[in-house]
């Protein structure tokens, strides 16, 4: 891991999208398109519409989910709503995206489906920006939650004890088979996390699992304080 700490969430934000750019760039430069993953949450209100500023082929580039609650895109807790909000509607409409809510009343439902859409981006993963859970959860992938890793799924259902929706969440091994990967981390509890697992790496952790299981370039991205 490569840990890059800023002073605040504004310095984070544009070491982030001058590193994110700067990937994708270089993604470009190899293959004809690259796939951009983003998280839902808070925090990439705040990095996602400095990313959307660089100058960047975005014809060329596909956006999609880490994880999406099982709500109407339109509805307030849908990450799809929070990412149209918050960076496609600063990108050209030349921008692609692929959503991972479907019709189906179950996520477990809508798998198939969901894995079709993956599998017509172009994989692997160009770069995949991920948050952080102060339980060590990502994506939509929780402690307690079995990874199968013999699984050919791009994707999961989930049922989080503790959240109050249903979710879909990329599978662990998309994740890890990413080419490059972002963790973006702001709080105390979460920075500490990060810091015990340097020497401590609890494997009932999904970071720790993720980070066990890639060989992707990884960094973090963190504010030094609240």
């Amino acid at each position: 891991m490569q840990r890059q700490v800023y002073s605040d969430i504004e310095s984070l934000s544009h070491g982030f999208a001058e590193y994110a750019a700067t990937v994708l760039q270089q993604a470009l430069l190899r293959q004809p398109q690259a796939t951009l993953v983003v998280p839902g949450g808070s925090t990439p209100r705040h990095y996602l519409p400095v990313l959307a500023k660089c100058a960047l082929p975005w014809d060329r580039i596909t956006i999609t989910l880490s994880d999406e609650r099982w709500v109407d895109s339109t509805d307030e807790q849908s990450n799809e709503r929070l990412i149209r909000t918050h960076l496609l509607a600063h990108l050209p409409s030349t921008a692609g995206f692929v959503g991972l809510k479907t019709h189906h009343p179950h996520p477990s439902e809508a798998l198939d489906e969901i894995h079709d859409r993956l599998n017509s981006l172009t994989l692997p993963l160009s770069l995949t920006v991920l948050g952080l859970g102060e339980d060590g959860h990502i994506a939509s992938i929780f402690p307690g939650m079995k990874a199968d890793p013999s699984s050919t799924y791009h994707c999961l259902a989930a049922a989080p004890p503790a959240a109050p929706t249903l979710r879909v969440s990329l599978a662990l091994n998309l994740l890890a088979n990413s080419e490059n990967i972002v963790v973006v981390v702001t709080g105390d509890a979460k920075r500490r996390l990060l810091d015990r697992i340097v020497t401590d790496a609890d494997p009932r952790l999904p970071i720790v699992w993720l980070l066990q299981r890639s060989n992707a370039e990884i960094a973090i991205f963190e504010t030094s304080h609240q």
